[in-house]
């Protein structure tokens, strides 16, 4: 890979300085600086940086995956590009030419860990718009899947699935995808640096062009060394090795006594002790100056990666970096989250006129003075006269549109019952689902807390830290949250998690851990939103002036934890299905909202849970994780 790039400059080398005085050395210098030139160019949008900075464990790195997108077969002319998003990365192609055949023959090198990102997303788009491009079909690959194929497997055609039915099928598409494993990937590594060298294309090299290549990465190994190297790779002694050879060498070397010092392309220094994280900086950092097809990226979702240039000139602000598309999300009019499952971002999108209308009134002083001044119970009677209308048989007309509108989002085969037998809106929003649909992570082990909802869920070792990264209004407290009666000091310097349900999702809540419910304490209140916006105001304090109901639950493993359940717009009621008194098993149903967006926060007491590892780092970069009941949230560490 890259050879053809490197013979082709090769050649240029050679015409170019016939008669020249210019030396060998700075010849490969101005080469491989031109590598470098281009590979900023790239590198400003190919989105590979955050592969290149993580570093990595050897018992983490599972490879590098090599993926190619060929081509499609779609039903209809259009001109169309295809985008991969695996964990928080997107990418995506060139826009092909007008035809319902299209042909990209673009690639990418994607970093694989044991435990990170493994199911690729490959999207498919029409681009026939000037502001929008339509979502035509997708598929999803698990890249571990080619860990046991040969590096040279055959192409692979997937079915692209529509996502606006389940079931589905708008085309085909073509792709090849090899692992190197971790061996390969040094060999392999060195077989396309020492490439660069190799000016004739012959595939050997002569001692003065190994040597040459060591001086121009500025290393100053002493000459009997290269010597040493280079008369251990030869060994018919005929002045010349092959390629392969002195990689082989070069490789095992590598290990002893570094010869790259410096990326070669970025010029960034490596650190010599870490030999895992250089090699896979100069595998995946060479190949972005090789001048092949390569993928663009710097995108965060596929619908960010597809969205015409009118949007992304507008869109900006929100996007300009990886950073500032993470913070920007509470404001704008696309939400980021995490999806737990398959490790990969999600973008959720509000209708600009909501997110406009809730701007204005939970993000300024005005909006919120309109509130006090009786706002507060015109919320009131629209969210109960919206609950009697779901309640009414004239609301079941409403399920089929509710489905259309979030059909990428339900999953209708876990429903327990069938659609026909709802006879209500509230009785299809309160929808159960089929036994064994939400697996309870180690069921039989109580010291094991779980999610406790589908849901967006932020969590936080402290109340301080959730106001830091996420809670703004000024008057929030633990104390406020769970009312004098149930609030105590354990509480208020415990751990809090925060799981906000959104219209889609599953709104039958669950018991996070087992134990005995003590007691239920209601709360009157507003019924604010709990959409970021509003929970990320300076202004509104939504947790603890919104309606709820507080329970606690008196457990071996965690000693008590608060439950509170929290009413928000047009949600009618929130109905309990257990009672004082009740032994309670992790992963039990607790209860369920109706219509409309809500939230439950567990507290748990100082020191009794260490919250999981992903969940606290998202937090801490002001970003949800999408996550199902029975997930697992935490472990014990409370002292016996």
């Amino acid at each position: 890979m890259g050879h053809g790039s490197s013979r082709d400059e090769a050649q240029e080398d050679s015409a170019d300085s016939s008669g020249s005085t210019t030396s060998r050395i700075q010849r490969l210098r101005q080469r491989l600086n031109r590598h470098r030139s281009h590979f900023r160019r790239l590198h400003r949008g190919s989105g590979s940086g955050s592969q290149l900075n993580k570093l990595l464990k050897e018992e983490d790195f599972a490879g590098i995956a090599l993926l190619r997108l060929i081509g499609a077969e779609m039903r209809i002319k259009d001109k169309w590009l295809a985008c991969v998003s695996l964990g928080e990365q997107t990418f995506r192609t060139a826009i092909s030419d007008q035809t319902d055949q299209p042909v990209w023959n673009s690639e990418k090198k994607l970093l694989l860990e044991r435990n990170g990102a493994r199911v690729a997303r490959i999207s498919v788009f029409e681009t026939n718009r000037l502001s929008k491009n339509n979502l035509i079909g997708y598929c999803e690959i698990d890249l571990y899947d080619f860990l046991t194929r040969d590096s040279d497997s055959d192409i692979d055609v997937y079915d692209l699935l529509d996502p606006t039915s389940a079931g589905g099928i708008v085309g085909k598409i073509r792709l090849s995808c090899s692992i190197e494993d971790p061996m390969e990937t040094e060999k392999s590594f060195v077989q396309r640096i020492l490439s660069v060298v190799d000016l004739d294309g012959s595939g050997n090299l002569s001692y003065a062009e190994f040597s040459n290549l060591i001086d121009a990465f500025g290393n100053q190994l002493a000459a009997t060394k290269k010597e040493e190297l280079f008369t251990a790779a030869d060994e018919n002694g005929d002045g010349v090795v092959s390629i392969e050879e002195l990689a082989m060498l070069l490789a095992v070397q590598q290990e002893k006594d570094p010869l790259i010092n410096c990326c070669p392309v970025c010029g960034e220094t490596l650190h010599i002790s870490d030999k895992l994280n250089a090699m896979i900086h100069l595998t995946l950092c060479f190949d972005e100056g090789t001048g092949n097809q390569i993928m663009s990226g710097g995108f965060l979702t596929d619908k960010q990666a597809s969205n015409g240039w009118m949007f992304k000139v507008s869109e900006w602000a929100h996007y300009s970096s990886y950073e500032v598309g993470l913070r920007s999300g509470s404001s704008a009019s696309h939400i980021l989250v995490f999806d737990r499952r398959t490790k990969r971002l999600v973008e959720e999108t509000i209708d600009a006129k909501i997110v406009l209308s809730m701007r204005a009134i939970y993000q300024s002083k005005v909006g919120l003075g309109l509130m006090d001044k009786g706002a507060k119970e015109l919320l009131q009677s629209i969210s109960e006269k919206q609950g009697r209308k779901m309640d009414s048989p004239e609301s079941a007309k409403d399920i089929e549109k509710f489905i259309s509108l979030f059909k990428d989002q339900l999953n209708l085969s876990e429903i327990k019952y069938p659609l026909e037998q709802f006879k209500t809106f509230n009785e299809f929003f309160v929808r159960e689902l089929k036994p064994g649909a939400r697996p309870i992570t180690s069921a039989g082990c109580d010291d094991v807390a779980v999610c406790a909802a589908d849901c967006r869920l932020m969590a936080f070792e402290t109340a301080e830290d959730s106001m830091r990264f996420w809670i703004k209004g000024r008057k929030f407290s633990v104390q406020g949250l769970l009312g004098t009666e149930v609030c105590s000091d354990a509480f208020s310097s415990g751990s809090l998690v925060i799981f906000r349900l959104a219209p889609q999702d599953y709104h039958r809540f669950h018991v996070p851990v087992s134990g005995t419910i003590q007691k239920f304490v209601e709360i009157p209140g507003c019924l604010y939103t709990v959409n970021p916006i509003a929970v990320n105001s300076k202004y509104c304090n939504v947790f603890t002036e919104n309606k709820r109901v507080v329970s606690t639950i008196s457990t071996k493993e965690f000693g008590k934890v608060a439950f509170v359940a929290i009413g928000a717009t047009m949600v009618g009621s929130i109905n309990f299905s257990k009672i004082e008194g009740d032994y309670v098993n992790k992963g039990d149903e607790f209860g369920y909202f109706s219509f409309g967006g809500s939230t439950v926060i567990c507290v748990f007491e100082k020191d009794t849970i260490k919250i999981d590892d992903d969940l606290l780092e998202n937090s801490s970069r002001h970003l949800e994780t999408l996550v199902s009941v029975g997930m697992q949230l935490g472990v014990s560490i409370k002292k016996r």
